[in-house]
């Protein structure tokens, strides 16, 4: 895969004053008596670049889908330049019917398309063409998706977060790819690297209303700061002003009043506006719990070495972490990034080498997958451990619901079961929960999944003002570039490189960023080339039963996936458990087993996948 400063050159903006390609006016939504969409707005010209921004929940993906067709409004006007054509990336693909990945991305393409792009643009993404879609994992259906939405080049790209699932030279690859096409492209990401390099105007998503900025991301937060603080002025204004209509009806001459029925009317006017102003959401607090200070040395390796079979995860490494240092483990899928993580935390023992963790450590971990967070246990006792209303943070007793609304969770949402939350209420209840916990080392790995710009901008915070120890693996560029100060680089074959400062340092220092990880030598491989880089099949075969766990775990994991939806259903009933509690603590625990085992059988089938991937099978 290229990197940026090898791309194509970005083709010129159009100018806005092309009529749209895609128009929607005054559209509305609402969702379970709640308004989504209230007046939102939207306007494609052709080549333009449009990142789609707002809170999680704000309806971002809802309005895609509305311009993509797939969803209808409740009001409001869809305009489709006649001709024009339209793809749409969804977070969740269906890929059932096709017998291959290649067949899959083909089937998206018209006469007149380039059908040689469908294989490059899957190859591009690490993917042969010839994978059967049953066996697809999330994130390999999501490439698979991708090249589809791809391929045609189309008059308009709508991409829902079209970075998940990709490691940093797939993000970078992308990245040139888009600024490639003619198309015009409308963009959802939490990739804040990625939405500055491509956008050239920004539709912020807000209340149920769209504001439009015709510049890029870069110049977004500004003005949304300056919007906000422009609106609480007016707010203020408000008050102001019914304090003093009020004061004009307590105190007013009671013979005027008759002729001033319109003034009060006014004023209720007043009242009512105040009342239904839709405030903006708050910012989410973050205060991280300090433990006592740790020694001056926090991690010592020497010599480590691990392996997998007859691939090097790590070799031959020693590393000095010191206190308060901010290290970044960045490399590509499969690069061993979380193993090496576990390795420096004593998760995980070393095939040779020691690893010798320093004095007085109090370490909290934040994980990729949510793992911490027991599904069955309410939100207030996974704070508290099941130990009354409050939680101690810094020292200080606070109301659980109080802390709650400061990672912005609504009073109700204390008693739901954490099973009943989104993927970004989780990882915030996540944060929640390690913030509160006295620690001087945090371990992040992918901490900025489901997480929205706000508040990844606040954890960055909270980051830099954390008076401890830092190890963070990510593939968010700027998130990198803010919060590290040093940087350990997969360079293959399980050799690790510091780097000092951040990503962006990294690559000037490297020349280049990270590359996708190959089996083979590169040509100008002092030891031989082609003779080192020996087949792995030749090494190695997989088993029989290797096989058939590869081709049977999907099964299972859809199986496990529908049994968890019905018990999921069956415990949305709110009377459930006045009604039957014998019932309800029965699916509980049924749900809580079916989550475990479908995250084992889900690591299982990965583990798998990446040897097939090494052994070339």
């Amino acid at each position: 895969m290229s990197s940026i400063p090898g791309a194509v050159p970005e083709k010129p903006p159009v100018r806005m004053s092309s009529p749209p390609l895609v128009h929607l006016q005054s559209i509305a939504l609402t969702f379970g008596g709640t308004p989504l969409l209230e007046a939102a707005e939207l306007a494609v010209a052709p080549g333009e670049r449009i990142g789609l921004v707002g809170r999680n929940g704000s309806g971002k993906s809802t309005l895609l889908k509305i311009a993509a067709g797939l969803v209808e409004s409740d009001g409001g006007t869809r305009f489709i330049q006649p001709g024009a054509t339209i793809r749409y990336l969804p977070q969740e693909p269906d890929l059932s019917g096709f017998a291959t990945t290649l067949e899959y991305v083909e089937a998206g393409m018209g006469e007149g398309d380039e059908h040689y792009r469908a294989r490059y643009l899957l190859e591009q993404l690490g993917m042969t063409g010839d994978e059967d879609p049953a066996h697809l994992s999330g994130g390999e259906a999501r490439r698979a998706a991708l090249a589809r939405t791809l391929a045609p080049e189309p008059d308009v790209l709508l991409l829902d977060e079209p970075t998940n699932h990709l490691d940093l030279p797939a993000i970078e690859w992308l990245e040139a790819e888009l600024r490639s096409l003619r198309s015009a492209i409308v963009l959802i990401s939490h990739d804040r690297r990625f939405l500055q390099n491509l956008t050239r105007a920004t539709v912020w998503l807000d209340r149920g209303l769209t504001r439009r900025l015709d510049r890029g991301f870069g110049a977004f937060e500004e003005w949304r700061d300056k919007v906000l603080e422009e609106e609480e002025a007016e707010r203020h204004k408000l008050d102001r002003q019914i304090v003093r209509e009020e004061h004009w009806v307590r105190y007013g001459v009671t013979a005027r009043r008759k002729r001033n029925v319109r003034r009060m009317a006014d004023l209720a006017d007043l009242r009512t506006k105040r009342t239904e102003a839709r405030r903006s959401v708050g910012q989410v607090r973050m205060t991280a719990s300090e433990a006592e200070t740790s020694g001056a040395q926090v991690i010592v390796a020497d010599g480590v070495s691990k392996s997998y079979g007859d691939r090097a995860i790590v070799d031959d490494l020693s590393l000095r972490v010191f206190r308060n240092d901010r290290i970044g483990i960045v490399g590509p899928n499969g690069a061993g990034k979380t193993t090496l993580l576990n390795l420096l935390t004593g998760e995980l023992q070393p095939d040779s080498g020691t690893v010798t963790l320093g004095t007085k450590l109090a370490v909290v971990t934040i994980d990729q997958k949510r793992a911490a967070l027991d599904p069955t246990l309410s939100v207030t006792d996974t704070l508290t451990d099941g130990r009354g209303d409050s939680i101690m943070v810094n020292g200080v007793p606070k109301h659980v619901v109080g802390y709650l609304k400061d990672f912005l969770f609504q009073p109700l949402q204390a008693r739901q079961p954490v099973s009943a939350l989104s993927g970004g209420e989780r990882a915030r209840l996540l944060l929640a929960r390690a913030l509160a916990t006295p620690s001087n080392m945090i371990v992040l790995d992918e901490p900025t999944n489901d997480l929205d710009l706000e508040t990844l901008d606040l954890l960055e915070e909270l980051l830099g003002d954390y008076a401890g120890t830092i190890l963070l693996v990510s593939h968010d560029r700027d998130f990198l570039d803010r919060v590290c100060t040093v940087v350990l680089m997969s360079e293959g074959e399980g050799r690790w490189v510091e780097y000092a400062g951040g990503y962006s340092d990294m690559v000037r220092q490297r020349g280049e960023g990270v590359q996708a990880r190959r089996l083979e030598a590169k040509p100008d491989d002092k030891t031989g080339g082609a003779a080192k880089a020996a087949p792995a099949e030749a090494r190695r075969k997989m088993t029989f039963k290797e096989k058939h766990a590869l081709e049977t775990l999907p099964q299972r994991i859809d199986a496990l996936g529908r049994d968890i939806e019905k018990l999921q259903a069956v415990l949305a009933d709110p009377g459930l458990y006045a009604r039957d509690p014998g019932r309800f603590d029965k699916a509980t625990a049924l749900l809580a087993k079916a989550q475990a085992d479908l995250a084992a059988t889900e690591e299982e089938w990965l583990e798998l996948e990446m040897l097939k991937e090494e052994l070339g099978a």
